[in-house]
């Protein structure tokens, strides 16, 4: 190994009594009062070696990430966006699959993080939480609450049931399903629908809900499984009320403003307003195409914490996120 700017400039002497006092301090965890009495020296003198050291290259410190995550632009986006956390994770060029994997790793890792036993987790729906579900480990025990209802139409082992049962089956808490259709044909049946007691009992479980994790669809463009399930005049009148974004079946406009509420009547889900007063709310979405849809969401206050990609997030921060409603 060739020598180091440390050892031209260092004596002999106080180059090994610099290198024992970073190996202790650094690789062994001993404190600088133990070193200062371990070399006969005081421990301002151990605190200045150990300076030198770093600042001459001796010792190189390197701060290593797993998993692929970005630790600069999460806390570029994290700061810009006032979140509470936010993790970028940097799949490169892999596939729409792989990066929805991806993310739902990370996410899956941020909610066995920040969960304790104290909370009630609520659980939202979509692709990603799909794959989170059925990989998520180390979860404390805590109730979990099924925020909306099934979709109608998508693979019958990825709906919001099923995601409610695989997360409560590995973290052993008490589940809280909704075995009924998300959208409804009118507002008076879903209304009706909701006095069934195992959605009531659901409902009463929203305002206890301190932690949620929920997927972002986009309508403009459409990148959504509440888009895919309706039919044709149905998103178009939908879109022509502005919307841009959907979190469970609140839908935004690009300002982060609620829109069609008619709809949203019509639907066995978890309010916006609801959605706004849980604690932490960790929003996952990847792609840049999400970008107007995720930007609408941070705006409106429906999320505190962002799972994203490279692209997604860069494209966040190429415009200002001026009218942000920072819920830290």
């Amino acid at each position: 190994m060739p020598p180091t700017d440390a050892s031209r400039t260092t004596r002999p002497a106080e180059l090994v009594r610099a290198a024992t006092a970073a190996r202790m301090y650094f690789l062994e965890s001993v404190s600088k009062s133990d070193i200062a009495t371990e070399l006969g020296i005081s421990r301002f003198k151990v605190a200045r070696i150990l300076d030198d050291a770093v600042a001459s290259g001796l010792v190189r410190i390197e701060i290593s990430t797993p998993r692929g995550i970005d630790t600069g632009l999460s806390a570029r986006v994290r700061k810009a966006f006032g979140l509470r956390e936010a993790l970028v994770i940097d799949v490169g060029t892999g596939s729409e699959v792989q990066v929805r994997r991806a993310l739902a790793h990370a996410a899956g890792d941020l909610v066995a993080e920040i969960v304790t036993t104290s909370d009630v987790l609520g659980v939202g729906f979509g692709r990603t939480l799909t794959i989170l579900a059925e990989n998520v480990s180390s979860l404390s025990r805590c109730p979990v609450v099924q925020m909306t209802g099934a979709l109608l139409g998508v693979d019958r082992d990825e709906n919001s049931v099923e995601l409610v049962r695989q997360i409560s089956a590995r973290n052993g808490g008490r589940a809280y399903p909704m075995y009924v259709p998300q959208v409804l044909p009118d507002a008076a049946t879903a209304q009706a629908m909701r006095q069934q007691p195992e959605v009531a009992e659901a409902y009463r479980r929203f305002p206890s809900i301190t932690k949620a994790i929920v997927a972002v669809g986009s309508w403009t463009p459409p990148n959504s499984q509440l888009y895919d399930s309706l039919s044709e005049p149905e998103r178009h009148d939908i879109l022509a009320q502005g919307t841009v974004a959907e979190v469970c079946a609140t839908l935004l406009d690009q300002r982060g403003e609620v829109v069609a509420t008619d709809f949203t009547d019509r639907c066995i889900s978890i309010r916006g307003e609801e959605l706004r007063a849980i604690d932490d709310v960790v929003a996952v979405a990847g792609g840049r195409a999400k970008t107007l849809a995720v930007r609408s969401v941070l705006r409106g206050g429906l999320a505190t914490s962002l799972v994203t990609d490279v692209p997604l997030a860069s494209a966040l921060l190429d415009e200002p996120p001026d009218g942000a409603v920072a819920r830290r």
